[in-house]
């Protein structure tokens, strides 16, 4: 199947579809509305304990274990307390933008979810109903349009609180998500230019007739990875929140609900990022190996088959949030802005250039856009990545907390240490 198939496939499907302003469109919409936002923010609860879990499975400790069976109930327990905490406002803080800067961080970061699809088309007796809460042609496009607005209630936060530790929170939280975002965004063109579409529909469609990207375009995976936690303020991008240096961050005043609001903004952020990666890497509730799930007749089965797909590949990348968050430590701030803007911005461009080369060439020379136009993208992209990372890197970019020594001064300074370690065990004995 090329992807002029698929996306034949795609347009008769939407033609099935009820038309915007029935009565069927517009309950089954309220439907999905309902369900996708009230299963996201219980997620989210369930989140912080999964993460607890993760923490103590990490640390050899039992972690949430006295609310409910095995702690089930600590999220429930937690959220009680603090609806019960009296809300605080310092006295020289600006309060209406310090009221309204949670919220300006929460309600960007569900927003972003409505556009993702995450299961083939439901059939009902109205006609198919797309399982994504607002099919818009340009869903990628309103991603990165809607998820940029959350540094506002961040920066916000931080000047309202008329704190030095949360305005220097909010000031290197804006810079640090200004810088990742750049390279966030150049990592995607690829994607754009091999789909030619800015639909997340067409963008799983063009994967299952090519390939997952993560294969085709793996340095762009790459970037986009290091970006969404940078974008997210995880560890080991979490500087806006040092607590050994600014106590909490941009988030140091708050009690409460709002400092609760806070922690929901940034695990729906997660959600929401492991779900693009999902949807614009692996396939989205693409099932691999297969085109069962992508072809009429749809089915009720299809759908539940495709949703638990989708699930799977988001809480592998949530747990994988989870499992960096609790092995790798924090960079310096001047490694953050470094990587940023020296390293994985330059490694985008060049990216997007080479790639847009590629595709200029293949398509000149007739070649349809299928598998083998996959093996194509697949060979060109394996010779980067071993270029990059084997021959180029050499470990600087892996780990980029290298030594700014000359290696022979640096194996100087180690042989001088061993050796004072070797005279004080001699002393003592």
């Amino acid at each position: 199947m090329t992807t002029m198939h698929a996306l034949a496939l795609l347009q008769a499907f939407d033609r099935q579809v009820e038309a915007p302003g029935n009565t069927a469109f517009t309950v089954w919409t309220l439907i999905k509305i309902v369900l996708v936002f009230t299963v996201l923010l219980t997620g989210i609860a369930l989140l912080t304990y999964m993460e607890r879990k993760v923490a103590a499975f990490m640390q050899d400790r039992p972690g949430p274990n006295r609310v409910g069976p095995s702690g089930i109930l600590q999220p429930a327990a937690d959220g009680l307390k603090n609806f019960m905490k009296e809300e605080t406002y310092p006295d020289a803080a600006y309060k209406p933008l310090f009221i309204l800067a949670p919220a300006m961080a929460f309600i960007p970061a569900l927003l972003t979810f409505a556009v993702i699809p995450f299961a083939s088309p439901l059939p009902t007796p109205w006609g198919l109903v797309p399982m994504i809460v607002a099919d818009v042609p340009i869903g990628f496009l309103y991603i990165l349009a809607i998820s940029s607005l959350g540094v506002y209630g961040i920066v916000l936060a931080g000047w309202s609180s008329n704190s030095k530790y949360a305005l220097i929170g909010g000031l290197r939280s804006s810079a640090q998500m200004v810088s990742y975002e750049i390279a966030m965004g150049m990592s995607t063109i690829p994607i754009l230019l091999i789909a030619g579409n800015v639909g997340l529909k067409e963008i799983i469609a063009q994967q299952v007739t090519m390939g997952w990207n993560v294969g085709l375009l793996s340095i762009s995976f790459f970037v986009f990875l290091v970006a969404a936690f940078a974008e997210t303020n995880r560890l080991p991008f979490d500087l806006p929140e040092a607590e050994s240096e600014l106590v909490a961050g941009y988030h140091t005043e708050y009690s409460g609900m709002k400092f609760s609001m806070f922690f929901i903004a940034e695990y729906s952020n997660m959600v929401t990022a492991s779900a693009l990666i999902s949807t614009l890497f692996f396939g989205g509730y693409d099932l691999p190996f297969t085109t069962w799930d992508n072809v009429p007749p749809f089915t009720v089965l299809k759908t539940l088959v495709t949703l638990l797909v989708f699930f799977a590949k988001v809480m592998f990348f949530i747990f994988l949030y989870m499992w960096v968050r609790w092995t790798l430590p924090r960079f310096r701030y001047d490694q953050l802005m470094s990587l940023g803007w020296k390293v994985m911005l330059p490694m985008a461009l060049g990216y997007v250039i080479i790639i847009a080369g590629a595709v200029l060439g293949l398509d000149a020379a007739g070649l349809a856009r299928g598998k083998v136009y996959g093996l194509a993208l697949f060979a060109l992209n394996l010779v980067l990545v071993i270029g990059l990372f084997v021959f180029f890197d050499r470990g600087r970019l892996v780990s980029p907390a290298y030594g700014r020594l000359p290696a022979e001064e640096l194996a100087r300074l180690r042989a001088l240490s061993t050796a004072r370690l070797r005279s004080v065990s001699e002393a003592g004995d």
